[in-house]
């Protein structure tokens, strides 16, 4: 009975341990039964008599002892049991007793089963169920046994398997969780036996036949199942399964569409076993992918051309089989059904995909499949989101070491989604995957297959936009146009996701050198160049070019062929080629630092665009993608000229300076090339004046140009017009307005202020890196042209409108609008920066205004007119001025565009830029004063209405980081005086009277910096003393209650000036005894103390000149102690250090004399065990 009770153990080992004892002792007992019935021994009978009882005699087991039909018999009722673990306990009890006792007959035991175990149609609920999962376990423990195969084997007239077939068959019919099962054990059994009694036992039995014919109709992927792995077995070509095979059988008639088609209901069915996927897709899969898991794909197959023919055709067989299985099967029946066939759909697909090459996984990620994907992911409740989610993560990991099929699953992913796939399913997976191309090669595969996504016109127009064919709740109801996202303009979005993606493959590639050494380092950016060239010629082509002949051409100079989408690109996406270009140039100019000097030319990209550029111009069949006008044509040819004059010129010149000048020239004239091209009839007078300004710094550039009147007048005679004038300027004979002597530095700046407003990020970039090689020639009337820029200022009126120009504004400078502030016609800017009474405002009002004067004072006095009505500007430079400003606002005041305010401080910014960049490399030059007065009147003025933070934030920081913190300042006698006295002026009145903080500090700063200055010149007494006057006027004006002046700030100038203390300190003492209030005392006395520390070196010599006077001030203080306890400790304490001081100096004697008695009484009270060594009787 324990053998019985470890068969149901939860434990297999135990189990297997029972079945081994109970066949070791029935066999045993079945022995002693034998030997007793051949020798008649009835003692043998009497010993097993208590098992008789259980025995009955009409079960068919007449040979074998009454133990082991008892056995038998327990056992068949044990495999009926709902226990846990009985089932597989007693069915293997069942196999293996069947298998060692050969006298158990098994077509008894086929009968004995069904009796023991009853069912019927009345019969209910678990009893039901149990008896007919015994009957099947009993069935397949027979399988098990191997004794009906063997049987057959000994006997092959016997109907031993048809019978045994025929059971298991009929077991089918009761119910439909019994088919799987049932089949998996009549393939236990077709295992054993051999392939000629598949054909005559096993598809000849009972019912097998009808069973296969009703299958395709009703669905029945068990018997589909069954019909594939028969199939393999047999090689008879007739209808012996119905209509679940074909015939003749073969893999490109079983994935035919019309026999899919016939069959799809089974594969709908095979959905009821979920999550676990049925055995049925594990053969379907594994004939589909059977040959093409051994092939690549055509381009790498075998070299011989037969061999590649017969191998090629393989291969379309294979992908026209996996092109109808997913367009029929998994599109057509799974994806367009219930939820658990759709996740059955995606199950399917990641079984295959590892398996498949990157053409076939382009198959199987068709547009239902990704559409499919999109509207379950875009959804997070929905029900199969989780299923999704673990689609793409398992979809990733399939493909992550395989470049190619990456690149398939990200093309395809982006194909059908438009280029939106991340955003619409808020997930990352395409970003990742993008993300995993680090290599060379690895960038080189995405950026070939995002090109031939570029130019694939069946990208998107060929796949139906039908979302709802993967949505049950739309299958009656299509989208509307509003909520279709795959439509017509679809196609523009994918490719602008190609242009920047394609132009963002750079910076994924990790480029790692070995060592240090020149030659590694010269490796990784030749790896690097090869990536950046690529991406150049796509963008170049697509985005500037067209062909007139055809969507392909070849080049033979280039030995490549250029390919174009067949429906003509958008405008919008060639101006994204465009500005990607200049981007993409922008870096390798970054990247320049990195490069070995002996190889630069090597790798200069710019060059080698130039170059292309040229060469593709030259190809018959192609053109501009435009057609430019006369101005913009003319600036076009100048600049491929003057670049490629300037490339000869630099690689001659070697380096040093002047080839770094010819070379970030280079790059500016190749950036305003791709804007002319960018912009119709914005950039061609700027590009045009550069390449004067090339010719004006390069004088070999003006000689090798002499060919320049040739080529005009091969162009024909309206464009030889058209050019004669820039000639003509461009020698300097067009001057005759007086500007002749206009300096090439002033000129360029210009341009640059011309440029600078809407040009994009690599435009300015490039300009930065010119000014920054050439700021060391600039001009005053240069660097003030940038400085006013900084100071403009809109007053937003427009002009009436009837005006000739509606785009005009009005542009204010600072002192315009200070003026107004002084007699009270105030705006907002001015509201802001006034103070809180009219004095204050006046007073820091005239501070900007002097401040403004002395900023233009430059240009205003050179002709002797100080008057301010013009800003020190002549009709010349206003004219010069305005007009770059105004293009800022012109044509621009579009819905929902910039607005004028912003587009006015991106310029102001982009200036401060190069003003940085000139403080950083002329910090001790004298015309740092100029930029330092124009940039604290801008920094005053931002903390108005229309003031930006980050415009304020960077002023501060130019004017922290590069004026007052430089190691390097203006110094020396060929400073005016007179300038810096009235700057610092300026400083004081800000520090002590603006109710901005930062503007105080700054201000404070300032004045420490002018301070610097001044001392560094050899000044007269009159002039120092001015500088005096300056400090006593704030320190005057402290008494007043609207002063913000911090004393701290007065108590560190003096720690860093000692002679102004000197020179303040009797101001200062007369101050202390004239201030009513107790703080603003305590806080003078602070700065006396302050001042009496500074005397170092010919201290006695200072203190004996001022002892009558600190005699009076203790006088002063001690008869006005403050009723505030701390104040009184502090005035003590302060007298407490004079006295000290005088001790420490020897001047006790002195300072006695020097005492009144009133003096003497006041400290003798007050200041107690301080003052003992100075009373009389001391001495």
């Amino acid at each position: 009975m324990n053998v019985f009770r470890d068969l149901a153990s939860p434990e297999a080992s135990v189990r297997e341990a029972a079945a081994e004892a109970l066949v070791a002792e029935l066999r045993e007992v079945q022995k002693a039964h034998e030997k007793g019935a051949r020798k008649g021994d009835k003692e043998a009978a009497d010993r097993d008599g208590s098992s008789k009882m259980e025995a009955e005699k009409d079960d068919g087991l007449e040979n074998c002892a009454p133990s082991v039909r008892y056995a038998i018999r327990r056992l068949i009722r044990g495999i009926s049991s709902s226990r846990e673990y009985a089932r597989q306990g007693f069915a293997l009890g069942l196999a293996v007793v069947l298998e060692s006792i050969r006298s158990i007959r098994i077509e008894a035991l086929m009968k004995l089963i069904p009796n023991l175990l009853e069912y019927s149609s009345s019969m209910k609920g678990p009893e039901a169920k149990d008896n007919l999962l015994g009957r099947l376990f009993g069935f397949g423990a027979i399988a098990r046994s191997g004794r009906v195969s063997r049987q057959w084997t000994r006997d092959k007239s016997s109907p031993i398997v048809k019978d045994f077939v025929s059971e298991v068959v009929e077991l089918i019919s009761k119910k439909r969780y019994l088919t799987e099962p049932a089949v998996a054990v009549i393939l236990d059994l077709v295992r054993k036996l051999p392939d000629e009694a598949i054909l005559s036992e096993v598809l000849e039995a009972p019912g097998v036949q009808d069973w296969f014919n009703r299958a395709a109709d009703i669905g029945d992927p068990d018997a589909l199942f069954l019909a594939l792995k028969l199939q393999e077995r047999t090689s008879v070509q007739k209808e012996i399964f119905g209509k679940l095979l074909p015939c003749p059988f073969s893999p490109d008639n079983f994935f035919a569409e019309h026999h899919l088609k016939s069959i799809a209901a089974c594969f709908k069915e095979s959905a009821f076993c979920l999550p676990r996927t049925h055995s049925l897709w594990l053969v379907i899969t594994e004939m589909l992918v059977r040959e093409a898991a051994s092939q690549n794909d055509i381009n790498t197959s075998c070299g011989k051309k037969h061999k590649k023919n017969k191998k090629a055709s393989s291969s379309e067989d294979n992908k026209k089989n996996l092109c109808n299985f997913c367009e029929v099967v998994i599109e057509g029946s799974l994806l367009l059904s219930s939820h658990d066939r759709k996740h059955l759909a995606f199950n399917i697909l990641l079984s295959i995909l590892p398996k498949l090459s990157p053409s076939a996984i382009k198959v199987v990620l068709s547009s239902k499949v990704v559409h499919g994907l999109m509207d379950i992911l875009s959804n997070e409740s929905s029900w199969l989101y989780n299923a999704g989610k673990h689609f793409l993560n398992e979809l990733a990991s399939v493909v992550s070491h395989d470049n190619d099929r990456r690149a398939a699953v990200i093309i395809n992913l982006q194909k059908y989604s438009g280029g939106r796939f991340d955003s619409m399913t808020k997930t990352k997976t395409v970003k990742e995957l993008i993300g995993e191309f680090q290599s060379v090669e690895d960038c080189l595969c995405l950026v070939q297959n995002l090109m031939a996504l570029f130019v694939d016109e069946e990208a998107v127009s060929d796949e139906p936009s039908d979302q709802s064919q993967t949505t049950d709740e739309n299958s009656e109801i299509g989208p509307t146009e509003e909520q279709d996202p795959f439509g017509h303009g679809n196609v523009d979005v994918l490719k602008s996701w190609v242009v920047n993606t394609i132009s963002c493959v750079l910076k994924n590639l990790k480029l790692t050198s070995k060592g240090n050494s020149d030659s590694e380092m010269v490796k990784c950016i030749e790896e690097k160049f090869q990536v950046q060239t690529e991406i150049l010629k796509f963008l170049a082509v697509q985005g500037l070019f067209s062909a007139s002949l055809g969507t392909e051409v070849t080049s033979f100079e280039l030995q490549e062929k250029f390919k174009w989408p067949k429906n003509p690109i958008s405008t919008s996406l060639r101006n994204g080629c465009i500005e990607q270009l200049q981007f993409l140039l922008e870096d390798a100019q970054k990247d320049e630092a990195l490069h070995v000097a002996s190889e630069v030319k090597s790798n200069d990209l710019g060059y080698y665009f130039m170059r292309f550029i040229n060469t593709v111009c030259n190809i018959p069949s192609v053109s501009l993608f435009r057609t430019l006008s006369g101005n913009d044509d003319n600036a076009f040819k100048k600049l491929l000229a003057i670049e490629s004059l300037l490339f000869q010129e630099e690689r001659k010149a070697g380096p040093g300076l002047d080839s770094t000048k010819m070379h970030v020239m280079r790059y500016l004239l190749i950036q305003l090339l791709l804007q002319v091209l960018l912009h119709p009839d914005e950039y061609w007078e700027a590009a045009v004046d550069v390449t004067i300004c090339c010719k004006k710094s390069f004088p070999a550039i003006a000689q090798g140009d002499s060919s320049s009147g040739q080529e005009s007048g091969e162009r024909g005679p309206q464009e030889s017009d058209e050019d004669e004038p820039e000639e003509s300027d461009e020698d300097g004979s067009g001057d005759s307005n007086g500007e002749a002597s206009l300096e090439f530095m002033d000129v360029l700046v210009q341009t640059f202020l011309s440029i600078l407003p809407h040009a994009s990020g690599p435009v300015c970039f490039t300009i930065e890196q010119v000014f920054r090689v050439f700021c060391d020639d600039i001009t005053e009337t240069g660097l003030l042209d940038m400085l006013r820029v900084v100071k403009i200022d809109l007053k937003g009126r427009q002009t009436d409108s009837d005006d000739e120009d509606d785009g005009r504004v009005d542009i204010e400078d600072d002192e315009t609008v200070m003026e107004d502030a002084e007699v009270g016609e105030i705006d907002d800017v001015a509201d802001d920066l006034d103070e809180d009474t009219e004095d204050e405002s006046n007073d820091e009002g005239d501070a900007d205004q002097d401040d403004l004067k002395d900023g233009d004072k430059a240009e205003a006095t050179k002709d002797g007119d100080d008057s301010d009505d013009s800003d020190g500007m002549d009709d010349d430079a206003m004219f010069r001025i305005d007009p770059y400003i105004a293009r800022i606002f012109k044509e621009r005041n579009l819905p929902g565009s910039e607005t004028k305010q912003s587009q006015l401080m991106r310029f102001k910014l982009r200036v401060l830029t190069l003003l940085d960049i000139y403080l950083q490399r002329n910090p001790g030059k004298t015309l740092v004063l100029e930029v330092y007065s124009f940039l604290m009147q801008a920094f005053v003025k931002s903390h108005g209405a229309d003031g930006g933070e980050q415009f304020r934030q960077r002023i501060a920081g130019i004017l922290q980081r590069r004026i007052f913190k430089g190691r390097e300042y203006p110094e020396g006698n060929g400073i005016k005086f007179s300038k810096l006295e009235r700057l610092l002026e300026k400083a004081l009145r800000l520090a002590s009277r603006s109710r901005y903080s930062t503007v105080a500090s700054v201000a404070q700063n300032a004045a420490f910096w002018i301070l610097k200055i001044i001392n560094s010149m050899n000044c007269s007494e009159e002039e120092l003393a001015s500088v005096v006057d300056k400090f006593r006027s704030i320190l005057n004006d402290y008494d007043r209650k609207k002063s913000r002046l911090k004393l701290g700030f007065v108590k560190e100038v003096v720690r860093r000036n000692p002679w102004l203390g000197q020179e303040l300190f009797g101001f200062v003492v007369q101050k202390v005894e004239g201030t009513g209030a107790d703080y603003r005392r305590n806080q003078m006395l602070e700065l006396v103390d302050c001042i009496l520390k500074s005397w170092v070196g010919d201290a006695s010599e200072v203190w004996t000149k001022h002892l009558a006077q600190l005699c009076e001030l203790i006088q002063e203080v001690l008869s006005k102690v403050p009723e505030n306890k701390s104040r009184r400790k502090e005035v003590r304490n302060f007298c407490t250090r004079i006295l000290q001081t005088v001790l420490k100096l020897n001047l006790k004697e002195q300072f006695q004399n020097a005492l009144s008695p009133e003096t003497y009484s006041l400290c003798q009270a007050q200041l107690g065990t301080a003052f003992a060594p100075f009373r009389k009787d001391s001495n």
